[in-house]
């Protein structure tokens, strides 16, 4: 296994939908050379997405990402393969490809029946993606039917499209934080869930590694959207791509953020690569120094 430039054991969270994934076609092989070098230097990639679990299970296959983790539906739900379980807490011999599966946040099904009687009180205007239909689904995300199904496939989280003014929206949030849920936008919908989101996950995750390998990663985090804002305050090198939307992305302030001047799979190469510059190169002259100072 070719070893890592850095000395540092790093896990870098990525986003899928406009960062790793372009927003409009999915392609992802404009950063495929980095996803490689990546694997050959033994750096964990991360998807941190919005998809649901059936999405990320065949993307996991294309993207050659099978044996990392997963955090899937902005954080409610966890994919934690073999080498990510504790011995005696987290193995199931029956999980499929044994892979156990965590899931922090409520359900989809308390989510829709409280969505449901706030419609209602609150007499605002909105469609779930449980209220669409798979024509709909597919012409809104221009998703392959098959696909559509996938993304339909919700554990933790409910998409929905909002057809009601501002003022609206801030009461159907405050009604939200009340009940006990979130509610966060994405690059098309906007996301209801429990108390969680990308960040807790991403802490979630970093303190499992620490935990199972004593010693803790340095972590970087790539998103382009809103949901992606508490995965990028969660780690140490974030990256903000640049996205093909309006939404004003509010990162609280940190020396180390990175904007690209690309969107999509292109930014997030760009992004990698300053990283790699930054950090890992870096790191490895510092080692190198060090080494030939204590000779």
């Amino acid at each position: 296994m070719t070893q890592s430039v850095s000395q540092t054991p790093w896990l870098v969270f990525t986003d899928l939908d406009g960062t790793l994934l372009d927003h409009d076609s999915y392609t992802w092989q404009p950063a495929a050379a980095w996803l490689s070098r990546l694997a050959e230097a033994d750096v964990t990639v991360i998807p941190t997405t919005s998809k649901t679990r059936e999405e990320l299970l065949s993307l996991r296959d294309e993207l050659g990402l099978t044996a990392t983790p997963f955090i899937a539906e902005n954080g409610a739900v966890i994919g934690l393969p073999a080498r990510w379980q504790h011995a005696r807490l987290d193995r199931d011999p029956s999980a499929p490809d044994g892979l156990i599966v965590k899931t922090p946040s409520l359900d989809i099904g308390f989510i829709r029946r409280r969505l449901a009687v706030l419609r209602e009180r609150l007499d605002v205007r909105f469609r779930g993606m449980g209220d669409l239909s798979l024509d709909t689904v597919c012409e809104l995300t221009a998703l392959s039917a098959d696909k559509a199904r996938q993304a339909l496939a919700r554990e933790g989280s409910e998409p929905l499209l909002w057809d009601d003014d501002e003022s609206a929206l801030e009461r159907f949030r405050h009604a939200l934080e009340s009940d006990g849920l979130r509610l966060t936008r994405g690059g098309r919908f906007w996301h209801v869930m429990g108390a969680v989101d990308k960040g807790q996950s991403v802490r979630w995750l970093i303190d499992r590694y620490a935990a199972l390998r004593g010693t803790r990663p340095a972590s970087v985090g790539l998103g382009d959207g809103p949901n992606d804002v508490s995965l990028l305050e969660a780690v140490d090198h974030p990256i903000l791509v640049r996205g093909k939307h309006a939404a004003v992305i509010d990162v609280a302030p940190k020396v180390a953020l990175y904007r690209t001047r690309q969107t999509g799979p292109e930014g997030w190469a760009e992004g990698i690569a300053d990283w790699w510059q930054t950090c890992m190169e870096t790191s490895s002259m510092d080692n190198t120094n060090k080494a030939r100072t204590s000779r």
